[in-house]
């Protein structure tokens, strides 16, 4: 009689931890976003201040069908990067394997800015300038989109709080077909995903967004769809989105509590006026 209790409570706990072995932790807080309904453009800007930020978190400013730009905390506090990055027109991850007549085209290296090729998320070309952001620094962001028969060239640009100027990062061009900027968006990414990152805070605010239209006319970004990743590695609730002060935010990771819906839009006052110290564009 004890030991078929005995085998019993043995066979229990052994049907537990294997339950419990079969529960897979997250290994990266969810890459959450906020997508901007605007016409095509012919430029992009917009604003980050980061509220918090761990070691592998991205704070993209200026995404498009094309590519992307922001900001990242990479190894330490003090390991900080500008990013800007456009993507080959060709399929797959393997940068090496893409023709060089598909591969995105460097037209402009700004000085101190380190441009590389990029694989393992589609192909690309990608540029990096260290910048030690801080927590709480507005963070401005311009991307310039210039059609030239089937290839779109991109510009972009950061503003030098500490110089009071913008600078220019890199020059890519690349195969679209001819069509300009579309498809704008934002987002919060953890790129550690070494299992306790899903259990730090991302957040940052993005506003005072302006796009110029075709017809050259100025327009702000006052709506915004809150979306998120459905990757099986990634956290799922723990996540949220809003207005705070006037400005859309997203957070991830933590023990964030979701109150805003996905899928749903996002709404604020729209800008009074555009910055007026913007780059010349050609």
């Amino acid at each position: 009689m004890k030991s078929t209790f005995i085998t019993a409570l043995l066979l229990m706990l052994s049907c537990v931890v294997a339950a419990t072995a079969d529960v897979e932790m997250p290994r990266a807080a969810r890459s959450i976003h906020l997508g901007f309904p605007a016409p095509d453009a012919l430029a992009f800007y917009n604003e980050v201040v980061v509220d918090q930020s761990v070691n592998g978190s991205y704070f993209m400013a200026c995404g498009w069908n094309t590519g992307y730009f922001g900001i990242q905390q990479i190894r330490n506090p003090n390991d900080k990067v500008v990013i800007f990055s456009v993507w080959d027109p060709t399929k797959g991850d393997d940068a090496k394997a893409v023709p060089l007549e598909q591969r995105v085209e460097v037209l402009f290296e700004g000085e101190g800015v380190k441009v590389s090729r990029f694989g393992g998320e589609g192909t690309g070309g990608k540029s990096m300038f260290p910048h030690v952001w801080t927590v709480g620094e507005t963070n401005r962001f311009f991307v310039e989109a210039k059609v030239e028969g089937d290839k779109t060239a991109y510009t972009g640009w950061f503003y030098m709080n500490e110089k009071r100027t913008w600078k220019k990062l890199v020059t890519f061009r690349t195969k679209t077909g001819g069509k300009p900027l579309r498809g704008l968006y934002s987002f919060v990414e953890d790129f550690r995903r070494d299992t306790r990152s899903a259990t730090e805070v991302r957040s940052a605010r993005f506003g005072h967004g302006w796009v110029r239209t075709l017809t050259n006319d100025w327009q702000p970004l006052a709506k915004a769809r809150f979306t998120a990743s459905n990757a099986k590695t990634e956290a799922k609730e723990t996540i949220n989105a809003g207005l705070r002060d006037e400005w859309f935010f997203l957070t991830t990771g933590g023990e964030t509590k979701q109150a805003q819906a996905l899928n749903q839009f996002i709404e604020q006052v729209p800008a009074g006026a555009r910055p007026l110290d913007l780059p010349a564009m050609k």
